[in-house]
Formats: structure tokens, C-alpha cells, sequence
């Protein structure tokens, strides 16, 4: 149990890894021009397509590292 709750960790940190790399900053060259320019016009919005799958796939990871984390301190107890 304690074998596979430490692979899980591991594929879920590397995971949330690739995830948050993948992500564009907030003034990433052209992309940050384009939607800087965006944002004046229709105000702040959400971020579309890419962007927000991304967001949301980091929290999932996020919440499942802590998890598996907990579970794995809980367990070597």
C-alpha cells in the first residue's frame, strides 16, 4: 500500500510539474500583448481553451499531491 501511494506521489508531482510549465506567464511575448490589449477592451475575463484546462488540471494535481501526501505520512506512522 505504502509502494503504491509513493508511485502515485511520484506521478502526480511530476504531473503537476509538466502542468505548471506548460502554462504562460501573464506577459509571455506576443501572447501577453494580445491578450493585454483583450483585456482593456472586453475587461477581465477568464482565460479560454488552453489556458483554463490547464488551470484547472493544476488545482486537481494540486489537491491530489496533498492528499497522497497526508496519506502517505499517515501510513509510515
Amino acid at each position: 500500500m505504502h509502494a503504491l501511494l509513493i508511485t502515485l506521489l511520484v506521478l502526480v508531482s511530476i504531473g503537476l510539474i509538466v502542468v505548471v510549465l506548460l502554462q504562460s506567464g501573464k506577459s509571455a511575448g506576443l501572447s501577453g500583448a494580445i491578450s493585454g490589449g483583450a483585456e482593456q477592451l472586453f475587461g477581465k475575463q477568464k482565460a479560454r481553451g488552453l489556458d483554463a484546462v490547464l488551470q484547472k488540471a493544476t488545482i486537481v494535481l494540486a489537491v491530489l499531491f496533498f492528499i497522497l501526501t497526508i496519506a502517505i505520512a499517515y501510513t509510515g506512522l
